[in-house]
């Protein structure tokens, strides 16, 4: 008993040592963009982002140390109506039954950065590619650091799998998903 209380004596030292180099941030969403690209007829790319989002990280000498972040998938655009509305639908996203998208980092080592991330209620480990922009200090005296992650995933593997065969062959939606987070945040 005395050694299993000295044990979480000292690991609660540890970690609270260690969370004193990390800086716990929020995402500063004026200053953010989720993004992603997607091929059209297998000949062009449409492009889009997600205006609804919110996230939190610690960063420890350029270092990610833990990540989390949700988007509202209601909040899809395309600069197309009719085509946010479709993926707004029961074909894609189904935002009425699953509103977020939702990724928590579990690693990251060198330039990767790798976690689950949960999309129309399916859950993956994704691995993005991550361009540390740095930290400073604004006019207001307010921490803030950057940083870029880039990747992509299949679409399908996470349930999202309506198409339509095009005439001249192949699909009308590409599978993989570019994907590009472009995260500002402040010092929490």
């Amino acid at each position: 008993m005395k050694n299993r209380f000295v044990a979480t004596v000292l690991s609660s030292l540890l970690l609270g040592a260690l969370s004193l180099n990390a800086s716990p941030y929020n995402v500063d969403v004026s200053h953010s963009s989720v993004g992603f690209k997607v091929k059209h007829m297998m000949i062009s790319t449409v492009s889009g982002n997600f205006s609804g989002f919110s996230g939190t990280y610690d960063l420890n000498k350029g270092v990610l140390k833990s990540l989390s972040g949700t988007v509202k998938t209601a909040t899809i655009n395309t600069g197309i109506a009719k085509r946010d509305d479709h993926l707004r639908s029961a074909d894609f996203f189904d935002a009425v039954k699953f509103p977020e998208l939702k990724f928590v980092m579990t690693s990251q080592k060198g330039k990767k950065v790798t976690g689950n991330l949960t999309m129309h209620g399916i859950t993956k480990a994704v691995t993005f590619t991550v361009d540390m922009g740095g930290e400073v200090t604004d006019n207001n005296d307010v921490k803030r650091s950057g940083f870029v992650l880039t990747g992509s995933v299949n679409r399908k593997d996470f349930g999202l799998n309506w198409n339509q065969a095009i005439e001249a062959g192949g699909m009308l939606v590409g599978d993989e998903v570019k994907i590009t987070l472009e995260i500002e945040g402040m010092e929490a």
